[in-house]
């Protein structure tokens, strides 16, 4: 009896230093407000997939800045202002250093062996070290000028044959095809704008992976509903998918081990992943799927962001006309007589340049910038944000914020001649390549990427709309996905250069 009295003593005792310590570590703080929910599937279903970024930017008009939903049994919250994203990204930047494990992305970019995808920990601090310093650096930018400069002068020819001949052209699938060409050249050497079915195949497996990145996975928010995944035949999809690209890069990687293969003076981006292989000067053991995983990377944000950038930029330009004739006189004065625009040129391309800012300020590449999960608690705005809480950054209503910017909504390249703030991710006002610990490596490499295509197309064409249509039917909706490709293509007619 005394023993069993001893035991009830101890049992509460523990109980109590059990809820003690509870309530210490419960947050003193509100979560987040956020919209109300259904039982069990929360949010689930009323989360939209067609422009996200739009709709999550109405409801927290109505919830705030920091709004929190619950997408199945995962928590998730938005953050949509320059203020907060400031707090999240620079005071609270470990924190919210780490990504979600998603099925998709997760599986396609070898199971995290990536810099985009990967969790937080030394693995991705070295991926990412290897890449700011061996792959993406000012310098290995520099090198790939000729493979710049070659491809885009490529596809001015096409395109002159279409501007001799009054041909309508969809920039949409021009852009593409560029920027995929020009991609793979720099990753692993060949595959031109006419690279025949070896480009098709690549082309095509790109759209089936990006599909399913962007794609609902129950897996991801209903674990216990994982089989529906399964049933429907999702998981069959997505496994055929990284079958087919990764026996794609298998034979890029033996194609560059054959002994017999002739090597360029400037190595492709496979070649130096290679070298440092072999060379084991990396902390970790470099296998086969890292660099696959980091190949990956390359091709996804290489080819998707720097295409709907000018894509974008040209619908911006041929909806404000007098901002079109601008930017002309300025490429073609610094063109001068040979007609076309090189790298020696882009420097001094000032109002080019606040053209693109201003094209990455109204259509960042990723509105949703890719979800990050927090490592630990912490405050934003007054919010409590658990652990292990999935985080969305609302590139798109973040530098749409009328508080920071005048007329928010309107094309106005000539806002950024007098401001400081800039688009590589030191300030909190433009976000299209994100801050902080994850945010993008190549932003040197998109940008270079975008300037040099943007320039040449507005210095040697002068560009129509087809006969029927005005500025004021360019629409600017959105196709669904994790880049925001414009839903309806982009049709224009290119005009030979009319030189005075």
């Amino acid at each position: 009896m005394i023993n069993l009295l001893l035991v009830l003593i101890f049992l509460g005792a523990f109980l109590h230093l059990h809820r003690k310590r509870r309530a210490r570590l419960r947050p003193t703080r509100p979560c987040p407000p956020g919209p109300k929910g259904f039982p069990i599937i929360g949010n689930l279903f009323q989360h939209s997939t067609e422009a996200p970024h739009i709709h999550l930017w109405q409801l927290a008009k109505k919830h705030g800045p920091v709004m929190s939903l619950k997408l199945g049994s995962i928590p998730v919250v938005i953050v949509s202002s320059p203020k907060a994203v400031e707090e999240a990204l620079k005071k609270n930047d470990l924190i919210f250093s780490n990504r979600p494990k998603l099925v998709g992305q997760y599986k396609l970019f070898y199971d995290g062996l990536d810099v985009a995808f990967s969790r937080y920990g030394e693995l991705w601090r070295e991926l990412r070290k290897l890449c700011i310093v061996h792959l993406l650096s000012n310098r290995r930018v520099q090198s790939f000028r000729n493979v710049r400069e070659e491809q885009v002068f490529k596809m001015m020819e096409k395109l002159s044959l279409s501007a001799d001949s009054g041909k309508t052209v969809n920039l949409n699938e021009v852009m593409v095809s560029l920027t995929s060409a020009l991609i793979c050249r720099i990753a692993f050497g060949k595959i031109g704008v006419d690279g025949g079915s070896e480009f098709k195949r690549f082309d095509k497996l790109m759209v089936e992976s990006q599909a399913m990145q962007a794609g609902f996975f129950f897996a991801d928010y209903l674990p216990w509903l994982g089989w529906v995944d399964r049933v429907t035949g999702k998981i069959r999809r997505l496994n055929k998918i990284f079958k087919d690209f990764d026996e794609f890069l298998d034979e890029l990687i033996e194609d560059h081990l054959n002994p017999d293969r002739i090597r360029s003076s400037n190595p492709n981006i496979l070649e130096i992943l290679i070298e440092l292989k072999h060379e084991k000067s990396s902390p970790i053991e470099l296998t086969w799927n890292h660099i696959k995983g980091i190949l990956m990377d390359i091709f996804v944000a290489g080819t998707d962001t720097a295409a709907v950038t000018v894509v974008w930029a040209m619908t911006a330009l041929m909806k404000t006309p007098e901002v079109m004739k601008k930017l002309q006189k300025d490429v073609r004065d610094i063109a001068g007589e040979k007609g076309y625009v090189n790298e020696d040129d882009i420097p001094k391309l000032l109002y080019l340049k606040v053209v693109i800012k201003e094209t990455l300020r109204l259509y960042p590449p990723t509105p949703l910038l890719l979800p990050r999960e927090t490592l630990d608690e912490c405050t934003i705005q007054g919010y409590a944000i658990r652990p292990k809480t999935m985080v969305h950054i609302n590139a798109w209503s973040v530098a749409r914020d009328p508080e920071y910017w005048d007329r928010p909504d309107e094309f106005i390249p000539e806002r950024f001649f007098d401001t400081s703030v800039d688009v590589m991710g030191q300030d909190y006002q433009v976000l299209p390549f994100g801050s902080g610990r994850r945010g993008c490596p190549g932003i040197v490499m998109g940008l270079a990427n975008v300037e040099i295509v943007l320039a040449n197309l507005v210095c040697s064409f002068d560009w129509e709309l087809p006969v029927g249509v005005s500025k004021e039917d360019i629409d600017t909706d959105v196709a669904p996905g994790l880049t925001m490709h414009k839903k309806n293509p982009l049709r224009l007619v290119p005009k030979p250069r009319k030189f005075d």
